[in-house]
């Protein structure tokens, strides 16, 4: 779906949220970052004193992010392509909760930890299904 949708979410989506934004400035100059679903790469962009690196399953919002000069590749969260303990801090913005299963949103999250430095920082967002006005 994300690769025919790619072109029209990256026009409506390219804002940072503040939140997000706050995090990723407040991170120590020359920090290794991944953003894991990075799609358009709009977070990527923020902070040019650290070093982001971004990944995302659907090829098309690679490529935009690509053509934005920002590091990325594609892969799947559930299988992180890094070593150990490899980055300062991580991102997992609005992703989780498009894995299917339990089992799966675990695995996602277990993989941004097994990437993330001792003492490394991590923010994550996920819709809240549990919300009233959903049916």
């Amino acid at each position: 779906v994300y690769d025919q949708l790619s072109h029209h979410f990256s026009e409506e989506r390219y804002r940072p949220w503040p939140r997000v934004r706050q995090f990723l400035e407040q991170l120590e100059p020359g920090s290794l970052v991944c953003d894991a679903g990075c799609g358009n790469g709009k977070y990527l962009q923020v902070n040019p004193s650290i070093f982001k690196v971004g990944s995302d399953r659907c090829a098309a919002s690679v490529d935009v992010a690509r053509r934005k000069d920002h590091e990325v590749l594609i892969c799947d969260a559930l299988n992180l392509p890094y070593r150990d303990e490899s980055f300062d801090a991580a991102l997992s913005i609005a992703v989780i909760h498009h894995l299917a299963t339990r089992d799966r949103r675990v695995r996602a999250l277990r993989e941004l930890a097994r990437i993330l430095r001792v003492g490394g920082r991590i923010l994550i967002t996920v819709w809240a299904k549990e919300q009233r006005h959903r049916k």
